[in-house]
C-alpha cells in the first residue's frame, strides 16, 4: 500500500512538475521500514543516489545528515528526502529538507501518530526548557498548529501505521490533487535582446524569463556606480542569475568580487559563472578543500573571485564589481563599505527564506543605499526553477513555518499615533487561535532581526521562559516585543555556571557569570527583551519607548532587574539609555548576526538589582578604561560615546599636581599630551561617563587619540584635521572645559597663571 502510495505521488509530482510530501505516523521502527519501501518504488531499485536522510540515528544506506547540520542540503536538490522527526524534530531542519527536494520529488516524513505528536517532548523541547524551567512545561502548541497544516493542505498524503504490521496501515489521505503540468512549462528558454552586451549564451543559459531580466540588469554593472537590487523567494534562480551575470563581466576583462555569509552560499555563482567561461574554452581556477573554485580566471585578464564579507569589505585588490549574494544575511555595516561610487555591485537577497534572513537589508540599508552615489535597480524573480509556480509544498511550508510572515500593511497603520494604540499580552493560545495575529507579530519580528529562523516560530508558542507583548491598534500589531525570563537560580546552578557550565536561556546571568565572574549574578530575577521591533510605517513615532513603559509598569513588581542585550549602534545606545538601562558590558568581538559589538544594559528595579548593576557599571568603567586601547581599540567611537554615557558608575578622578600641571599646561600652554597620558585618559572617561559638552568631534577625539591610543596622524586623517598639529591643538581645546569643570583648586590656579597673561 505504502509502495503503491508513493508511486501515485511521484508520479503526479513529476507530471505538474510539483513536490509532494508522504507522512507516515506512528512508529519509528515502522516508520523507517516504511520509508525505504517508499523510496524503493521511487527510485530506480532504491539505489538512493538521489535520496538523502535527516536523522539522529546512523546507519541508512543513503546520504545521511543530523538534524542540526541539515544545512549542508542548502544549495543541493534530491528526489527523495527523508525527515526522521522523532527524537528531535527541528523546525530548522524541515525547512532546509523542504528546500533540497527538487520539482517531481517526495519529502517523507516520519513522525509519531499525529493526534499523539503535540503530547510529545523530545530532545528539541529540551532544549526550550532553559533553568529553572523542566521539559514538562514546554508546550506543544507549535506541533499541534503543524498538525493541522499537515491535515488540511493539499499534496499532503498521510499514513497511520499500524501497531501490529502493514496490515494495520490506514490511509488518512491520498495528497492527490489531479494536477498536471500547465501550459507554462512548455514555454521555450529566453534569448538574447538585440542590443545585449554580454554573450548570446548569458541568456540562452536562463530558465525562466525572470532570470533573463536579472542577467539583462547585470549589464549595468560593465560601468561603474550602478548598483543592482535583485530580490526573489527561494528556488528563482537569483544567485543563478548573479553567477552568469558573473561570467560574462569577467569575459570582458572585469574583476568581480564575490562575497555571501559563507562560500556554500555563493557555490551557486561560482557554479553558473564557471560553466560559462569553461564555455568559452577556458578551464582553469583555484579549488578550496570545501569543494567549488573560489577564483576563476578569465580570457584578457578579467576573473571571479570569492572572500569572506569581513575581507569583501575592505575591496581587497580594487575590484571592478562586487557582487553580494544573501545580502540581508550580512550586516548593515558591513553593506555600506560597498557603497563605493568607482565600482558596481549587485546586492542579492533572498525573501521569506528559511535560512532565517530578517529584514535589515529591506529596512535600515535600504534608505542608505538609495541616498549613496551609486545608480539603484530593482529586480524581483518570481518564477520557480526547480517547480511549478503553484508547488503545493510551498505553500504548505510557507504557512507551517511562517516563511511568508509580514507586518501589516503600511496603509494599515500609517498614522497611527501612539496614544491609540492598546497593550496586550499576546498568549501562545491567542497567537494559535488568530491566524492573522500570529502572523503579523512574528512579521515584525522577522522584521526587527538580521536571522529570524523556523526555530523561533516554535520558541514563541512552547518556551516557558518566553512571553510577548504589542501594541494594538485597530486589530494591528503595531509594535512587538518578546521577552525572556532569567536568572532566580539556586547557588547549586549558580555556582556550575560560574565553574563555566552553560545554563541555556540565561544570556544576561551567564556573561555575568562565567566571562564577569560574579557568582551571584544569576541570584536575583531578570525580564530581558529578546527583541522589540515597531512597525516601519510608525518608527521614530514613540511606539518602542511607550512599549517598554507598559513593560516596565507591568513586570517591575515581580523582577530584580530589566535588561538587553544586542549589537551597538549609537541610535540604539540612545533609545536604550532613554528608557533608563545602563551599561554594563561591551564584548570584545562583533557579533555574527548584527556585525556589531554588543552591548549589554540593566535596569534595576529592587534593591537587589541596583546592587548588581552597582558592581557591574563599575566593573565596565575599570575595564574600558584600559580596555578600549586594546580590545576595544576598533569599536566605533561613537559607540564608545554612548555605552560610556549610559554607563551609572562615575569616574573617581585623583591626579597628582604634576599631572594637573600637565593637563593644564598642555590645554592653556605649551604642555604636551605624552607628558601625561594616564591623567589625560582618567579625565577622558570623566568627562565621557558624565556627560560633557564637548561637540561630536571632540568626543571622537577623546575617543581615538586618549582612550584608544591611534597614532597623531591616523586620528587627525579619520576626524578631517588640515594636519597632525592642528589635531594637537584641538585636543588641547577639548580639555580646556574639563579643566574648568573637574579642576581641583590647584589645577584651577594653575590655569589663572596662563589666562592672567
Amino acid at each position: 500500500m505504502i509502495a503503491a502510495l508513493a508511486r501515485e505521488a511521484k508520479r503526479e509530482a513529476e507530471a505538474a512538475n510539483e513536490r509532494r510530501v508522504l507522512v507516515l505516523a506512528g512508529d519509528r521502527d515502522r516508520g523507517i521500514d516504511a520509508a525505504y519501501d517508499a523510496i524503493e518504488a521511487v527510485e530506480d531499485g532504491g539505489r538512493g543516489g538521489s535520496t538523502a536522510v535527516v536523522s539522529t540515528r546512523e546507519g541508512f544506506r543513503f546520504e545521511e545528515h543530523r538534524p542540526r547540520n541539515a544545512d549542508e542540503l542548502l544549495g543541493r536538490t534530491r528526489e527523495v528526502v527523508v525527515l526522521d522527526c522523532h527524537e528531535r524534530f527541528v523546525p530548522n531542519a524541515l525547512g532546509r529538507c523542504v528546500g533540497a527536494v527538487d520539482g517531481g520529488g517526495l519529502l517523507v516524513l516520519l513522525t509519531p501518530a499525529l493526534d499523539d505528536w503535540p503530547s510529545v517532548r523530545d530532545r528539541f523541547d529540551d532544549s526550550l526548557a532553559v533553568s529553572p524551567y523542566e521539559v514538562g512545561d514546554v508546550t506543544g502548541r507549535f506541533r499541534e498548529r503543524f498538525v493541522d497544516t499537515l491535515r488540511a493542505h493539499p499534496g499532503i498524503a498521510i499514513v497511520s501505521l499500524g501497531a501490529d504490521g502493514p496490515e494495520g496501515d490506514a490511509v488518512e489521505r491520498d495528497g492527490l490533487t489531479g494536477e498536471t503540468a500547465t501550459g507554462s512549462d512548455a514555454v521555450g528558454r529566453p534569448t538574447a535582446p538585440p542590443d545585449a552586451t554580454f554573450p548570446a549564451a548569458t541568456y540562452e543559459t536562463c530558465l525562466t524569463t525572470d532570470q533573463a531580466r536579472a542577467v539583462r540588469a547585470f549589464e549595468s554593472l560593465a560601468t561603474p556606480g550602478n548598483a543592482v537590487v535583485v530580490e526573489a523567494d527561494r528556488g528563482r534562480g537569483k544567485s543563478s542569475a548573479a553567477g552568469l551575470a558573473a561570467g560574462a563581466l569577467a569575459l570582458a576583462g572585469a574583476d568581480v568580487l564575490v562575497t555571501a555569509p559563507a562560500f556554500r552560499n555563493a557555490a551557486e555563482v561560482f557554479a553558473r559563472a564557471g560553466e560559462l567561461i569553461e564555455s568559452r574554452g577556458v578551464d582553469g581556477g583555484e579549488t578550496a578543500a570545501g569543494g567549488g573554485a573560489r577564483r576563476i580566471d578569465a580570457p584578457g585578464g578579467g576573473r571571479v573571485r570569492y572572500r569572506s564579507p569581513a575581507e569583501a569589505a575592505e575591496l581587497p585588490g580594487d575590484p571592478d564589481v562586487a557582487v553580494v549574494d544573501e545580502a540581508a544575511a550580512l550586516p548593515v555595516r558591513l553593506l555600506e563599505a560597498f557603497l563605493d561610487g568607482s565600482l558596481s555591485v549587485a546586492f542579492c537577497t533572498t525573501v521569506h527564506g528559511y535560512e532565517g534572513a530578517g529584514r535589515g537589508f529591506a529596512i535600515r540599508f535600504r534608505e542608505r543605499l538609495l541616498d549613496g552615489p551609486l545608480a539603484v535597480r530593482d529586480v524581483r524573480l518570481d518564477e520557480p526553477i526547480r517547480y511549478a509556480r503553484n508547488d503545493p509544498v510551498e505553500a504548505w511550508a510557507s504557512r507551517a513555518l511562517l516563511l511568508d510572515a509580514r507586518p501589516a500593511v503600511d496603509e494599515a497603520v500609517a498614522g497611527t499615533t501612539v496614544d491609540e494604540a492598546t497593550y496586550r499580552a499576546l498568549a501562545p493560545d491567542d497567537l494559535l487561535a488568530d491566524e492573522a495575529l500570529l502572523g503579523e507579530a512574528f512579521g515584525l519580528l522577522v522584521a526587527a532581526h538580521y536571522r529570524t529562523e523556523p526555530n523561533d516560530l516554535a520558541r514563541l508558542l512552547d518556551a516557558p521562559n518566553l512571553s510577548a507583548r504589542a501594541l494594538v491598534a485597530e486589530g494591528r500589531v503595531v509594535a512587538v516585543a518578546l521577552l525572556a525570563r532569567e536568572g532566580g537560580l539556586d547557588a547549586e546552578t549558580r555556582r556550575a555556571m560560574y565553574e563555566g557550565e552553560r545554563v541555556r536561556g540565561n544570556m544576561v546571568p551567564d556573561v555575568l557569570t562565567s566571562q564577569l565572574r560574579d557568582e551571584d549574578a544569576a541570584g536575583p530575577r531578570g525580564l530581558r527583551t529578546v527583541r522589540i521591533a515597531t512597525h516601519h510605517a510608525v518608527r521614530d513615532e514613540g511606539f518602542g519607548s511607550r512599549l517598554l513603559d507598559e513593560v516596565h509598569a507591568e513586570f517591575g513588581a515581580a523582577v530584580d532587574y530589566f535588561s538587553v542585550g544586542y549589537g551597538a549602534t549609537p541610535r540604539l545606545l540612545r533609545f536604550w539609555d532613554r528608557a533608563g538601562y545602563r551599561t554594563v558590558h561591551l564584548s570584545t568581538s562583533r557579533n555574527d548576526a548584527s556585525g556589531e559589538h554588543s552591548a549589554i544594559m540593566l535596569r534595576p528595579e529592587t534593591e537587589a538589582g541596583r546592587d548588581l548593576l552597582a558592581r557591574h557599571a563599575a566593573a565596565f568603567r575599570d575595564r574600558e578604561r584600559d580596555g578600549l586601547s586594546d580590545a576595544h581599540r576598533d569599536v566605533d567611537p561613537d559607540v564608545v560615546v554612548g555605552a560610556l554615557r549610559a554607563c551609572s558608575a562615575s569616574v573617581p578622578l585623583d591626579l597628582t599636581e604634576t599631572e594637573w600641571r600637565s593637563v593644564v599646561g598642555a590645554s592653556f600652554g605649551p604642555g604636551m599630551y605624552d607628558s601625561a597620558p594616564g591623567a589625560f585618559r582618567d579625565l577622558a572617561m570623566a568627562a565621557l561617563v558624565g556627560g560633557s559638552d564637548l561637540d561630536q568631534r571632540e568626543e571622537r577625539l577623546l575617543v581615538r587619540k586618549v582612550l584608544q591610543g591611534r597614532p597623531w596622524e591616523s586620528v587627525a586623517d579619520g576626524l578631517g584635521y588640515v594636519s597632525t598639529a592642528a589635531c594637537m591643538r584641538a585636543l588641547g581645546d577639548a580639555y580646556e572645559p574639563l579643566v574648568e569643570r573637574y579642576g581641583t583648586e590647584f589645577a584651577l590656579r594653575e590655569w589663572e597663571r596662563f589666562i592672567s597673561d
